[in-house]
């Protein structure tokens, strides 16, 4: 795989030797002014390129001045929404037959004819932005985001006198709410925490002591990844062993939180050998691990380890978010070279096809991906207050303003729980692994069509011949379960796929023990016709509780008879660091501590 140039190397790898190739090497003052300004910007704006923004509104301007017609339309709604407003905010107006309205407080009038109008103005911005002719399809998409994200900043629900919550508080407690939440904003002030983020000093959640807790011990350490072998806890286990392949956008242990909330404990229940792949959070010293890297660092290296644990027996392969994206790649350039091990594929929440990736694909193109190198050309890496400020920007009425409602004019402290411990202990990205993801993935699509490279040969789905179980979650803002889905259009393989309420994270741990939510689900054999996503959800069976007991009877299904069950011990692979004369180090080892 060939390296992209990040930004502030540009202009340096020239193809001359001896003087020439050192001054090829030298960037040039134009090309310094040019990285200093675009780092700027990158600081200046969270990592959201204004460019990018810019352009798509040039773009809608332009079309709409060449659209009189529509531009008239727009104007008149936006005429009768003021009207509407005017109508309903006067003491003398209002929207008959309100006969019980009229008698009450014209502050309560108000303040519900300023709550229509913005709900109104909401529709008005995608009305906007969908009916304008010509304007690409980015553009339009890109103007609707930040228009929305400029409105939601001034929803009334923002400000206290215009908040009835906040009002009541306010009276019942005598303004008690105003100062605990005026101490809080001093304090995050002070302290220099984002009022996005999160403190997670005193949420009452350690790794190794109420998280990440199931006993094992790490098998397999590189400079990449450790391997955590989970001790078992019955008297046998499945012939065939489970690897899981955590993204490392976050740290593994989602899959292993507190006991009540942990899937690594309720697989070795089950009767499964469990081994999970822990990343090391990256620094600028890692500034050129390639996405490569991560597959053959990352999951080959696991899966020989575990084939040299369990000799000759298949390996079902989970993978999570963008674990499952890798997982697939390696899974299809590994079956495409006779490789053989892998019994089966789990992926969960985890994209294969890039074409509508959501609303994270706002987020990419040539413009902020020129931002974001920017960004990342100083440090080597992308820091995660980044990322977490990206994430937050696609759900900004929850993940945001509600937050701020809570702390700052509520004066409410955050309920803490194991998830959202987790949530904030986020990590580091490579520079070159990002960029290649980035470009090659979301932006060009490759591994669906064909062009994406393993060992000088493409990889593809298709390739894959082991079943499959895909997982998408209804209300994901990273991974939307449309998209999810279309690893039924692209394998030839059986494909159970299941859909389950909830989100990202949340939707994936969801225990049996809570009685939440539900899931459907259905198989497509490798020979039956592709169905659509929306008549797939209308047809298949709903199920109510967890999806975790029907992937459980589905790993049964294709796993052999039980064998003795095995207490983890070193992996014999040469490119094992741990020392051969210690003891293996306990769960959750060192590398989730980075």
């Amino acid at each position: 795989m060939d390296a992209i140039t990040p930004m502030g190397e540009r202009g340096r790898a020239g193809s001359g030797t001896g003087d020439d190739a050192a001054a090829s090497q030298t960037p040039s003052v134009a090309e310094l002014v040019d990285d200093f300004i675009m780092f700027a910007l990158a600081n200046g704006t969270g990592g959201v390129s204004p460019l990018a923004v810019a352009t798509a509104w040039f773009d809608w301007t332009l079309h709409l001045s060449a659209a009189p017609g529509v531009s008239s339309k727009l104007a008149a709604q936006a005429s009768a929404i003021a009207r509407e407003f005017w109508l309903d905010c006067s003491p003398f107006y209002g929207s008959a037959p309100e006969t019980a309205r009229r008698s009450e407080p014209l502050f309560n009038k108000q303040r519900r004819a300023l709550v229509k109008a913005f709900d109104a103005a909401d529709h008005l911005v995608d009305s906007a932005a969908s009916s304008v002719p010509g304007v690409s399809p980015h553009h339009r998409d890109l103007v609707r985001f930040a228009a929305h994200q400029v409105l939601g900043a001034w929803r009334p629900e923002n400000f206290l006198f215009t908040n009835p919550d906040a009002v009541q508080r306010t009276v019942d407690e005598y303004g008690g709410n105003l100062l605990k939440g005026w101490t809080r904003l001093m304090r995050d002030m002070s302290e220099q925490i984002s009022p996005t983020g999160r403190d997670t000093e005193d949420d009452g959640f350690a790794v190794g002591e109420n998280l990440a807790v199931t006993p094992g011990s790490v098998v397999y350490r590189n400079d990449l990844i450790e391997l955590i072998h989970y001790a078992p806890t019955g008297g046998g286990e499945y012939a065939e062993p489970i690897l899981i392949t955590p993204a490392w956008i976050m740290k593994y242990y989602i899959m292993d939180l507190s006991p009540e909330n942990s899937l690594v404990r309720y697989l070795l229940e089950a009767g499964f050998s469990v081994f999970m792949i822990s990343w090391r959070n990256p620094t600028s010293e890692d500034a050129d691990l390639s996405f490569d890297d991560y597959r053959t660092r990352g999951v080959l290296s696991a899966l020989d380890a575990v084939s040299s644990l369990r000799p000759g027996r298949p390996i079902h392969t989970v993978g999570y978010c963008l674990g499952g994206t890798l997982l697939s790649i390696a899974a299809a350039a590994l079956t495409r070279d006779g490789d053989d091990r892998i019994a089966s594929i789990t992926l969960l929440a985890a994209q294969t096809d890039f074409r509508d990736p959501g609303p994270l694909g706002l987020f990419i193109d040539e413009a902020q991906l020129e931002l974001l190198e920017a960004s990342m050309a100083s440090r080597g890496v992308l820091d995660a207050d980044q990322m977490s400020g990206a994430f937050k920007l696609l759900r900004p009425r929850e993940l945001v303003w509600r937050r701020l409602q809570q702390l700052y004019l509520l004066g409410e402290e955050e309920a803490q729980f194991d998830l959202l411990a987790w949530n904030a202990d986020s990590t580091r990205m490579p520079r070159r692994m990002h960029t290649e993801y980035l470009r090659r993935l979301f932006l060009h699509n490759d591994f669906v069509q064909g062009r994406f490279e393993v060992d000088g040969r493409p990889a593809a789905i298709s390739d894959i011949r082991a079943p499959i179980f895909a997982l998408g979650t209804q209300k994901d803002h990273v991974a939307p379960w449309r998209s999810v889905y279309k690893i039924n259009l692209f394998a030839d393989t059986d494909v159970t796929f299941a859909l389950v309420s909830g989100g990202h994270n949340a939707g994936i741990v969801n225990p049996p023990s809570r009685g939440r939510g539900a899931h459907q689900v259905m198989t497509k054999k490798d020979l039956d016709h592709f169905v659509g996503a929306d008549d797939w959800a209308s047809s298949a069976p709903r199920i109510d509780g967890s999806w975790w007991p029907t992937w459980i009877v589905w790993l049964t299904e294709h796993s052999n008879e039980k064998a003795p069950a095995q207490t983890p011990q070193r992996a014999d692979v040469a490119s094992n660091t741990l020392p051969t004369t210690s003891d293996l180090p306990a769960a959750p080892g060192a590398y989730v501590f980075t």
